[in-house]
């Protein structure tokens, strides 16, 4: 009998374990720059917009908006396919960054362009907690 397929999990860095460690406790943060006041995700070393390393850490208030998505209907591996239809997205947050998740708590048809979405948390393993966006209750704008 084969062993069971994992899901594929994440590698943190030097540069991300922190946010890694917010997330496992449920915050989601953003670098902001200290020089030019842009907002980036993911975390780096220097700031997208004007390359300084005046770098902190803010905590984003978890609110976004569905950029754009797709339906998977076919798992990208064994692993998946329990989850299947599933959603990837790109959701702008209410700070401005984009990031890549998935849309959970409702149907996958039901996702649309501009749906408000919120932040959620989904244990993966004791090191990796993953942001999951589920659709805004009351469907306001950020």
């Amino acid at each position: 009998m084969a062993a069971p397929v994992s899901k594929f999990l994440p590698r943190p860095t030097p540069e991300t374990e922190f946010w890694w460690e917010n997330c496992r406790e449920n915050r989601l943060l953003l670098q902001r720059c200290g020089a030019c006041g842009n907002f980036q995700f993911y975390p780096r070393l220097a700031c997208c917009g004007c390359q300084s390393a005046e770098l902190e850490w803010v905590e984003a208030n978890g609110a976004g908006i569905v950029e754009t998505f797709t339906i998977c209907r076919v798992p990208v591996a064994e692993a998946y396919a329990d989850d299947l239809p599933y959603v990837v997205a790109i959701v702008r947050l209410a700070e401005g960054p984009a990031m890549m998740s998935n849309i959970i708590g409702c149907d996958a048809e039901a996702v649309t362009t501009g749906m408000p979405v919120e932040v959620v948390f989904e244990v993966r393993n004791e090191e990796i907690t993953l942001p999951q966006f589920r659709p805004r209750p009351g469907g306001a704008g950020t």
